[in-house]
């Protein structure tokens, strides 16, 4: 999601509350390249297996599937 100059400076964090503060849904859900070694530590992968590929790109990347609790239930 960052570039690789601020990776591991918390910016992927920062840009996840700035886009989500205001959501009034309980969840998001995001995927996840399952290739890259790093996974959003606010998130957690669902389901088994939380590991997707879209239907429509036979061969393209698999992703992993992550939901974040937005709001209290």
């Amino acid at each position: 999601m960052v570039r690789e100059p601020w990776r591991g400076t918390g910016e992927a964090a920062r840009i996840h509350e700035r886009m989500l503060r205001d959501r009034p849904e309980q969840r998001a859900t995001l995927l996840v390249d399952a290739s890259h070694n790093g996974r959003p530590t606010t998130l957690r992968a669902v389901g088994l297996p939380s590991d997707r590929r879209p239907a429509a790109v036979r061969g393209g990347p698999v992703y992993t599937m992550m939901v974040r609790q937005l709001h209290a239930t």
